[in-house]
């Protein structure tokens, strides 16, 4: 376990953040080893149904990201406090929480499918084996969901080479049974999600075991303690906010592209090759800011506000630098990338067009992405939730008074200005959250 009374270094930063940050890269390769495996078989129709099955999962998925940051949140906070059996007992509940979740989704998946396809339809051909696809792989919706809150226990005690290895080992089965499954046995769509199925139950299994030490205590099956209702009311309170926050977050991005489909199909491709730098981006600086949870969580429960100050700068320094070096990179070589994400020629154009964005984005959203760190770790998630609602309409407003003016212009400008938006606001509940370090009150959802 962590020992919160260490100075917060640069190095101490980097050793969380390092291993974070490679974890990342690995989740694109297996993206293109999916799509390569199936392309080998020769026709459109598989390659198309993966994709759309994953990306439904993945947006599924995406909607219980609360469980990964609420969880390292509370648990760096009782390990700042020294309450190791509260640690223990963020593991309990926040498997007991994946795992329920996970299999209420088995059991709901016939309408959640229907909704999905509602939404992204495909041909008859295509739609069959995303079914089929997805069927098979929502039987680990258990596993990938309690990892998430696996994830989060860990970050929160600064164990991220944990994480990363597991990140390792569920992704090279994965890509390994993509071979296997695909290419030797010739299961094709099935075959792929089998991997995911099998990777994914594997890589909850490999995260219990690395776990191990604290089940080898009692706490963690402290009954009285894991279900102990102002916990328990608290835990709701944290993840039913940040909940709410993502899912404003995601209507952004989702309008962002619908409202980028009325400039015609050229356009809609441009601005989908683009938002792959806003991802990079964000994978980057996910390291940096899941050392600001662990840390600002942490300092917060030691209520150590000279600590947390540190945490949120020292953090949020590294932050830049890696935004000033993806600024300097999508300035020099933005066009060259954009020519290996898209053959089309008018494609290409059409992106470079608008590639002033990408350089200007890291730098105007490094504020909103570091302080969400530092707020999760706090867990202010009420102030997280209230100014993403401000930040929603500050975008609505924009994309209203720009887009009718300047076109997609006006809608890149609109996206960037929430970023400004939810910059500025965490910032003026900052000083709030830094005298909580000295008032005793961690949450400002409990």
């Amino acid at each position: 376990m962590a020992d919160t009374a260490r100075a917060v270094t640069h190095r101490r930063v980097f050793n969380i953040a390092a291993p974070i940050v490679l974890a990342n890269a690995t989740v694109p390769i297996l993206g293109l080893v999916d799509t390569g495996v199936v392309g080998q078989l020769g026709q459109a129709a598989p390659i198309g149904a993966v994709g759309i099955g994953a990306i439904i999962l993945t947006a599924i998925y995406w909607m219980f990201g609360f469980l990964r940051m609420g969880t390292t949140g509370l648990t760096s906070q009782a390990q700042g406090a020294g309450k190791t059996g509260e640690v223990a007992a963020m593991l309990t509940r926040a498997l007991m929480i994946g795992l329920a979740a996970g299999f209420a989704l088995i059991l709901l998946q016939v309408p959640v499918f229907w909704a999905s396809f509602q939404i992204s339809p495909a041909s008859a051909e295509v739609e069959a084996m995303a079914r089929d696809y997805m069927q098979i792989r929502v039987f680990s919706a258990p596993a990938i969901i309690a990892l998430f809150g696996v994830t989060g226990w860990l970050i929160a005690l600064e164990r991220t080479r944990t994480v990363l290895a597991i990140q390792l080992v569920m992704n090279g089965l994965n890509i390994s049974l993509d071979l296997w499954f695909v290419l030797g046995l010739d299961w094709g769509v099935s075959g792929v999600a089998w991997a995911t199925f099998i990777a994914e139950w594997s890589g909850l299994s490999l995260g219990l075991w690395l776990c191990r030490d604290v089940f080898r205590v009692p706490a963690w099956r402290d009954w009285e303690r894991v279900f102990d209702n102002e916990r328990l009311w608290q835990v709701f309170a944290v993840n039913s906010d940040i909940f709410l926050r993502t899912l404003m977050l995601e209507c952004i991005f989702v309008s962002f592209l619908f409202l980028g489909a009325d400039f015609g199909d050229v356009t809609l491709a441009a601005n989908q090759v683009l938002l792959q730098f806003l991802h990079i981006t964000a994978y980057a600086l996910d390291g940096f800011a899941f050392a600001a949870e662990a840390l600002v969580g942490q300092a917060l429960g030691a209520r150590n506000r000279p600590q947390l100050r540190r945490s949120a700068i020292v953090t949020s320094q590294w932050g830049l630098l890696i935004i000033v070096i993806l600024a300097a990179v999508f300035a020099l070589f933005g066009g060259s990338i954009i020519d290996l994400m898209a053959k089309a020629v008018e494609v290409q154009t059409e992106a470079r067009s608008y590639l002033i964005y990408m350089v200007l984005a890291p730098l105007v959203g490094l504020a909103a992405w570091m302080l969400d760190g530092v707020f999760i770790g706090a867990t202010r998630t009420r102030d997280m939730r209230n100014m993403m609602a401000v930040s929603l309409m500050v975008y609505v407003v924009a994309v209203m008074v720009l887009v009718p003016m300047i076109g997609n212009d006006g809608l890149w400008l609109a996206l960037l200005i929430s970023f400004v938006a939810r910059g500025v606001t965490l910032g003026l509940r900052y000083p709030a959250l830094e005298a909580a370090a000295t008032s005793g009150c961690s949450s400002d959802s409990a």
